[in-house]
């Protein structure tokens, strides 16, 4: 089991996907990225990511003009995130300290061209299990898969430790099956790293919001929060997280200790069978039903709290 919180945060909502600042980014106004960029910065995040979406007309303008927005109220490291090469690099190239590109897919024809950019500007990366026949299926495909990216940026002289690798996060309704892999292939990973650059830390990321996308809106935040924790217990370094959302942050920074030791329990055993959920509050009755639908240990139905 992993040490307990804190957890490396990447706060998400500088993102084009938001309306407000999509519409921002396209007409160059500065004031509502300076506003969210206040919210984002009083949740304390460790990175702040600039999603500019594939940015295929402008983003090698684009992105440049949004790091200097960030850069003119904090010194916080950047993550820079777009499908769009031109504007990553745009990106390297203004940033003052050592950014992140989100993300490199296992794929040739993307990572010899993205990280000979991360040897040049000295840049962390993310590592997305995403090979050429699409998402990795189980623990041992994205073993393979790390394996093949790691060994690439070795061999240009990148540091094991200057990767995040994502094992791709998947809707607890949809692709149940995957979220169990995620969690084996993250207590595979130091183990696959040690291997590769012997003596160096692994590091891997997430986008944990993804695994209740298409659930009802009000079930959302527990299963976010009970899979961070999951994800935690098995190593997890870091997550992209919502700095709008306080109580993800309490626990990513430690402050929820007691909700997380209800998710460990649970992966441990301690809440198999029928317990009698009568007997505890309401909120960690939620938190324990919740750890056991994720784990495939109770049916998956949109009533599972009240059950």
């Amino acid at each position: 089991m992993a040490e307990n919180f804190p957890i490396v945060t990447i706060a998400e909502n500088l993102n084009v996907t938001n309306k407000i600042i999509g519409a921002a980014f396209k007409d160059k106004d500065e004031a509502p990225i300076r506003k969210m960029l206040e919210g984002i910065l009083a949740a304390n995040p460790d990175w702040v990511d600039i999603n500019l979406g594939p940015a295929r007309k402008n983003g090698a303008e684009l992105m440049p003009w949004v790091v200097n927005i960030v850069q003119s109220m904090t010194d916080l490291p950047i993550v820079l995130d777009t499908t769009n090469i031109e504007a990553i690099e745009a990106g390297l190239k203004t940033v003052k300290r050592p950014a992140m590109i989100n993300s490199i897919m296992c794929r040739p024809e993307r990572y010899e061209v993205l990280l000979p950019l991360c040897k040049k500007y000295d840049a962390f990366w993310v590592g997305l299990m995403w090979g050429p026949n699409g998402m990795a299926r189980d623990a041992n495909e994205r073993a393979e898969l790390t394996t093949e990216l790691l060994m690439h940026a070795l061999g240009l002289g990148i540091n094991a430790e200057q990767a995040f690798i994502d094992p791709i996060i998947t809707p607890v309704n949809i692709q149940q099956d995957q979220l169990m892999h995620n969690l084996e292939f993250i207590e595979m990973l130091p183990d696959i790293v040690e291997a590769i650059q012997p003596g160096h830390r692994s590091k891997s990321t997430n986008g944990v919001s993804n695994v209740s996308n298409g659930n009802p809106e009000h079930l959302r935040p527990i299963l976010n929060r009970v899979y961070l924790c999951m994800l935690r217990y098995k190593g997890m370094y870091s997550s992209i997280v919502d700095a709008f959302d306080p109580v993800m942050f309490d626990l990513c920074q430690g402050r929820l200790n007691w909700f997380a030791k209800l998710v460990f329990d649970t992966m441990e055993g301690k809440y198999d069978g029928s317990p009698d959920y009568a007997k505890m509050k309401k909120e960690e009755a939620d938190v324990i039903k919740t750890a056991k639908v994720v784990l495939g240990h109770s049916l998956f139905s949109a009533s599972w709290l009240d059950i």
